[in-house]
């Protein structure tokens, strides 16, 4: 007789370590149970379906309990709830929600796939049938019913990552007039600001009304809230509030059988996704996993990392001994008809885990910009200062984001230096993208700065070494300064510089710009090999955000 497995949650790990289970064992006892209604379905499409992007409901079902049934041979109970776990006894104590009767259910390897639950704040109210969390298809159901129920004009996000600007957007394709409350100084948590920068301007230029640093303090209203007031006793009209602060992992059942939680509120596992108990696995959204670029502990719940745990946890039951090496945070999220994407660590986390870094910015175009249809985007990259290992990047922009993201975040899994970027061979035709891609100039530029052929400043440090007696050099043309520059700036267009060379004074540091950084950098090599004490600033002046708003 096979093992008996017990599941404890369905969606992307579960139900990817039971099918995996099935393939590489015909002959195991597996039984899921899934307190919800569906054992598998594409949480992230659920902004969608609201917004009525997907508009067949059936559409986000990836799999059904009877179509795995009948696939795999797998017992699946849906509307069942495992409530306590015995490990000495390895058995699990189970509701049917149904009925409410309690049953008991022995295993020999028990995994854990519960999930996570949104972020709630203590605020009075919160409970009102108007606010909403989005995590499974019933919320979405709920949503969608109250929208076409109701006819709302107002909607408050509060949270501004990933599913609350996803919402935000479907929303206002709704017709709602949408504000997004964040209490932190940007949105979207893993850009760096000036990057997440572009993104507000964005979001206000297509009508969104925009709360930076600003938290909730309470709610008004009777039956339902109509009045969301913040900490500045600024008061925002509402008909309906989406909860989009993040989630946290779902441990309780791990803890209460005294399983070992992380510091991050995530159950503990080791390599191989082991629970401190040996004949208890844990994947998903609910455990604390490695950073793959710092080592450190972490909680980043994505769709991709949870699927391959999953598939890791069947294998290992198996006695197949593979280790999970990490998750690097990669993701991408599209905003109207912006890109936003990321993976590695950002700027603020390095600072904070006390890594050495050196970022660079480029703002190249999708493809060639003689192409029809090239968009800009902005890149920035982190790598180490000294071997220009890459640590994490960062993409806005419309075009083939999502390519160049992927391609980086296969950089940092493969330990690729920025050189590395240099060397790869990308595909080209000008509707996709230029000779040298966005994510070579990453390279040259990357590998410029650690070879020291030239040296660089950020502009949130320029304002210091104007103080200090530095001159502010603009290599643009003239018609481009006229349409905006930077206050104190001298311009010398950078055809001319050799020319006009003799105007800028040799005993002091000059900081140079140009629109993104190319010119810049070649007015940085004629100026270094002429004696003077100068850099490039990073991004040039498309990276100029001032008042990162």
């Amino acid at each position: 007789m096979g093992k008996k497995i017990l599941i404890v949650g369905g969606v992307a790990a579960g139900a990817s370590a039971a099918a995996r289970l099935r393939r590489i064992d015909e002959f195991a006892e597996i039984i899921v149970f899934e307190k919800g209604e569906h054992i598998s379905f594409a949480n992230c499409g659920l902004p969608y379906y609201v917004g009525g992007v997907i508009e067949k409901r059936k559409r986000l079902l990836v799999q059904t309990p009877n179509a795995m049934m009948r696939r795999f041979k797998i017992d699946i109970r849906v509307f069942n709830e495992v409530v306590s776990i015995q490990p000495d006894a390895k058995e699990v104590e189970v509701q049917n929600l149904n009925t409410g009767e309690k049953y008991r259910e022995k295993y020999d390897y028990l995994v854990l796939s519960p999930g996570a639950s949104a972020i709630t704040p203590p605020i009075t109210g919160i409970d009102k049938p108007n606010v909403f969390t989005v995590r499974d298809i019933p919320d979405s159901d709920t949503i969608k019913s109250y929208i076409q129920n109701n006819n709302p004009s107002n909607a408050t996000i509060i949270g501004g990552g990933f599913i609350g600007l996803e919402m935000a957007e479907m929303l206002h394709f709704a017709g709602l007039n949408v504000s997004v409350i964040e209490a932190a100084p940007q949105i979207m948590q893993p850009l760096d600001i000036e990057m997440a920068a572009i993104v507000n301007r964005y979001l206000i230029s297509n009508g969104i009304n925009l709360y930076l640093n600003s938290k909730v303090a309470s709610f008004k209203g009777q039956e339902y809230i109509d009045t969301v007031v913040l900490e500045n006793e600024q008061e925002i009209n509402t008909d309906l509030i989406v909860l989009g602060m993040g989630v946290k992992p779902n441990s309780k059942l791990a803890k209460d059988a005294n399983l070992e939680i992380g510091e991050t509120g995530g159950i503990l596992v080791n390599e191989y996704l082991q629970t401190s108990n040996p004949y208890i696995y844990a994947a998903g959204d609910a455990i604390q996993v490695k950073d793959f670029v710092s080592g450190y502990d972490t909680h980043i719940p994505l769709a991709g990392p949870a699927n391959r745990q999953g598939w890791i946890v069947a294998n290992n039951i198996v006695n197949e001994d593979i280790k999970y090496k990490g998750v690097q945070g990669t993701s991408i999220v599209k905003i109207f008809d912006m890109v936003v994407a990321s993976t590695g660590l950002n700027e603020k986390t390095l600072k904070k885990l006390g890594i050495d870094f050196i970022a660079c910015h480029t703002h190249p175009s999708s493809r060639a910009t003689y192409y029809p249809g090239a968009t800009d985007m902005s890149l920035k990259l982190l790598f180490t200062p000294d071997k220009g290992k890459i640590l994490g990047a960062q993409i806005v922009g419309y075009d083939g984001v999502d390519k160049r993201i992927d391609v980086l975040a296969t950089a940092i899994r493969a330990n690729m230096t920025v050189s590395d970027l240099q060397e790869l061979e990308l595909s080209y035709a000008p509707p996709f993208s230029s000779a040298k891609d966005p994510v070579n100039m990453l390279g040259y530029v990357a590998s410029n700065i650690i070879k020291n052929n030239i040296k660089i400043v950020y502009w949130d440090e320029v304002a210091e070494k104007l103080a200090q007696g530095a001159i502010l050099l603009d290599v643009r043309t003239t018609s481009e300064v006229e349409a905006g520059t930077v206050e104190k700036s001298y311009n010398i267009p950078l055809d001319s510089l050799r020319d006009r060379i003799k105007e800028l004074p040799s005993d002091k540091e000059i900081l140079v710009y140009c629109q993104q950084g190319l010119r810049s950098y070649i007015a940085n090599r004629i100026l270094l090999q002429n004696g003077y004490n100068c850099k490039n600033i990073s991004g040039g002046y498309r990276s100029y955000l001032p008042d990162y708003i």
